[in-house]
Formats: C-alpha cells, sequence, structure tokens
C-alpha cells in the first residue's frame, strides 16, 4: 500500500525537484557573476534548503544532533558514510554554518541544472575516479584551500553510495591527503541513518515516512594523533552508530 501511494507522491516531489533546480541555476549564475562568493553563497544555501524542503511531500523529517560540536574558524574535515544522493542536500543545509564544500565526482560537474554550477564554481573539487594524479591534485587543492579560508569540505570514504545500511569498507587516501595538506584542520566524524530507505525501491517510487538521522560526532585535531590511527578512529566512531 505504501509503494502505492508514493507513485503520485514521488511524482509530484520530482515536479518541485525540477523546478527548483531550474529556477536556482538562474538564480545561482546572477549571484555568482553579478555578486561574487558571499551572494552566491546564500543563493547555495537556500537551492539546499528547498531541496530538502521539497523532500517533506514524501513524510521524510529530520534529525540533528551535534551541531554544536562543530568549531568555527577552523578549518574542518567532514567524513561521513554515504547511503544516498539525499545525503548532500541535508549536509550542505544543516551545515551550512562551515561553509561545506564537496570531493565529488567529475560527472556531477556538468548535465544537472544548479548541481553541476555549484559543483564548478562553489568552491568543490571533482575527481575523476580513472585519473588518480588528477584526484589527487584536486583534493590537495581543496586541502590548501579549507586551510587558507578556514572552511570545511565533506569526503565519503566509502568512495560511492552503499545504498543499505551496512557501509562499504573505508579508502584512506583521500582523507590522508586531507589531512596532510590542512594540518590545523580538525576531522568531524559524521554517521547518516535511514537516507538509503528514500530509494530503497530504486529511483522511482520514492520511500515515504522516514526519518533521516545525521549524528556529528566528536571533532579530532588532525594533528592528535599518527594518521593511521586517527583514520581508524573515525571510521569506528562513523560505522557503530550506524543502525
Amino acid at each position: 500500500m505504501q509503494k502505492l501511494i508514493s507513485y503520485p507522491l514521488s511524482a509530484i516531489y520530482y515536479l518541485l525537484f525540477g523546478s527548483t533546480l531550474v529556477i536556482f541555476h538562474v538564480i545561482q549564475w546572477i549571484c555568482f557573476n553579478l555578486f561574487g562568493y558571499e551572494a552566491h553563497k546564500k543563493s547555495a544555501d537556500a537551492l539546499m534548503f528547498f531541496l530538502v524542503l521539497n523532500t517533506y511531500i514524501l513524510g521524510t523529517r529530520y534529525k540533528v544532533t551535534g551541531l554544536d560540536n562543530l568549531p568555527l574558524g577552523i578549518p574542518l574535515i567532514i567524513a561521513s558514510n554515504h547511503q544516498s544522493w539525499y545525503d548532500i542536500a541535508a549536509l550542505g543545509w544543516f551545515l551550512r554554518k562551515v561553509h561545506p564544500k564537496f570531493v565529488s565526482k567529475i560527472e556531477l560537474g556538468k548535465g544537472i541544472p544548479s548541481i553541476s554550477y555549484n559543483l564548478r564554481h562553489g568552491g568543490s573539487v571533482l575527481i575523476d575516479r580513472k585519473n588518480g594524479k588528477q584526484a589527487i591534485s584536486e583534493i590537495q587543492k581543496m586541502s590548501k584551500y579549507i586551510e587558507l579560508h578556514k572552511r570545511s569540505v565533506v569526503i565519503f570514504p566509502e568512495g560511492t553510495r552503499s545504498n543499505s545500511s551496512k557501509p562499504r569498507p573505508f579508502a584512506e587516501n583521500g582523507l590522508k591527503i586531507l589531512c596532510k595538506y590542512a594540518p590545523s584542520a580538525y576531522v568531524v566524524p559524521v554517521t547518516i541513518n535511514n537516507a538509503w530507505k528514500m530509494t530503497r525501491w530504486g529511483s522511482f517510487p520514492l520511500g515515504l515516512g522516514n526519518t533521516l538521522e545525521f549524528i556529528i560526532h566528536d571533532p579530532i585535531p588532525v594533528k592528535e594523533m599518527p594518521f593511521q590511527e586517527l583514520f581508524e578512529k573515525t571510521e569506528l566512531q562513523i560505522t557503530q552508530s550506524i543502525r
């Protein structure tokens, strides 16, 4: 019955979703080209807000704990498990005060209104998974960017969505480069629960009545311990809170 009800609601959601992307593509272009970074940041925050708001038509709700754990005025490396695309919009909105940028796959850099534009012009980096040299270079640039501007970067060490509550093994290379070139940063482990249920039946219809949970754990100074110990502690904190 729930799946049957989801068909019309999912159709309405995608109509709202598509309209949001088209409208904010124009808004972002105007803000970025005429008024610069700060105006574009506000337009990107508004985009994320409406992308989150759109999901309410599906009965989606959000529970975020630990926001007070986020320190301000220092570079942050936000490491999280990855269950669906809905992770990204929610992180972009709820963590907006620390200016989150994303390490994203290069394919997302074109063809998607608003999303591609924001990734190309909002400070995020696009990596080619088939080109290790390019990926390392881009992540190095991101490290230096957050170190200089005291902003944050979101990285998903799983590399791709798990599509279930069971996380994929974490890869350490991206996180290692970020820590190396942003030595004053803090690593912030984040656990995401239930986002995979949004696409339990695939892209259409979408899951209904889910509460997406985001648990922000205590930040860990990069300088506090050797990287291997930091990596293992980060992965443990994230995975042990997955329900």
